[in-house]
């Protein structure tokens, strides 16, 4: 039995960054797709902590919050900097891709269609202090922090990832965060992980925007 399990409906949203976590080291896991007609029924619902999914399982720990989820694994696979330090940094890179995760949600859940010129012109913004970290770490050519990979990487990545669908030119103007994509996506795992079925085929969004 895979030591992990992800609870969550059958979209990327914010399961995505764990699964290219997991893929990338290796780890093995198993998927309970939850449809939205089981949820909309209720139980489930009432039977989170929070009301809200993903859920995740890790033997007889059970956690929910993405955020949480993540840096659980960055402690236990060792992706959370080699120092206190760089923990520090970790974080902090994780809650800004966390606001801008969730002004993402915002737009593609509430106003789509009437927001989106807005969002897209307002992204640069939003993605500059990506751009200022890596050109203070190594000069752009590493990670986000130090130099190995943290879980922040893999959720930075995945968002990045999306907004390029999103906005296929809004990493034009910051070419150290493109090659940052370039490079951690041509990592084997990663590349086998972004070009399988399970991937490719998974929506992004449950609405069908993108």
């Amino acid at each position: 039995m895979p030591p992990y399990t992800i609870i969550y409906f059958p979209v990327r949203g914010r399961g995505e960054a764990m699964r290219m976590l997991l893929a990338d080291q290796g780890q093995s896991w198993k998927e309970e797709v939850v449809s939205i007609e089981t949820w909309q029924q209720g139980s489930l619902k009432a039977s989170c902590l929070y009301g809200q999914l993903p859920k995740f399982q890790d033997g007889d720990l059970t956690l929910y919050q993405s955020n949480a989820i993540l840096r659980h694994l960055g402690r236990t696979l060792g992706l959370y900097g080699k120092d206190q330090k760089e923990a520090a940094l970790v974080d902090m890179v994780n809650d800004g891709v966390e606001d801008l995760r969730s002004k993402y949600v915002v737009l593609i859940y509430t106003n789509y269609d009437t927001g989106k010129d807005d969002y897209v012109k307002a992204l640069p913004g939003h993605l500059k202090p990506f751009e200022t970290l890596l050109s203070h770490n190594q000069g752009g050519q590493a990670f986000i922090v130090g130099n190995q990979i943290s879980f922040a990487d893999y959720n930075l990545l995945d968002l990045l990832l999306t907004h390029q669908i999103l906005a296929p030119r809004c990493l034009d103007t910051f070419p150290l965060l493109s090659a940052y994509v370039a490079r951690l996506s041509s990592r084997p795992k990663i590349k086998a992980f972004l070009a399988s079925p399970e991937h490719v085929n998974r929506p992004i969004n449950g609405n069908g925007k993108q």
